[in-house]
């Protein structure tokens, strides 16, 4: 399934309640967990020492942070949509978030979506998207919830 193109507000609705893609898989690798530490402030031992997580934690490895997983939703967005005519996009928020399970160092990860609603807003088209990052090989998925965005048609 190719990227979606969408022009309009009408063109976003005809889709309700249908899948919208799925993104390509994306290596979650030890490197991008040390920037993702460092630009959070965030070094807890489970993330960012290899060596002890071997040999303490139930996973022998070190896993992603929860909100790694989350930041890499809008570079995963972007591989499924491409919206056309519009001035800005705007994050909106986050319902029903919850993580599913932890994403361990070298696993590979993409998203799937749906679209949930999509509202007019005075000329502002607020989109709600039922969204899944899933974990290669995984039943149960890292993290999955409701995102919102508002898209400023020209």
């Amino acid at each position: 399934m190719g990227k979606l193109v969408i022009n309009s507000y009408d063109e976003f609705a005809a889709h309700l309640g249908q899948e919208l893609g799925v993104s390509d898989w994306l290596q979650i690798d030890q490197d991008r967990i040390n920037l993702f530490a460092d630009a959070t402030l965030d070094h807890q031992w489970i993330h960012v020492d290899v060596e002890r997580a071997k040999q303490e934690s139930q996973y022998h490895s070190t896993i992603a942070h929860g909100y790694l997983t989350l930041s890499i939703l809008p570079y995963l967005w972007e591989q499924i949509i491409e919206v056309n005519n519009i001035k800005m996009l705007v994050n909106y928020g986050m319902d029903k978030m919850r993580f599913g399970q932890p994403v361990v160092t070298g696993s590979r990860v993409r998203m799937t979506t749906k679209l949930h609603n999509i509202q007019n807003l005075r000329g502002i088209c607020k989109v709600e998207i039922d969204f899944k990052i899933e974990i290669e090989g995984q039943r149960k998925p890292a993290l999955e919830g409701i995102a919102s965005f508002l898209y400023y048609f020209v």
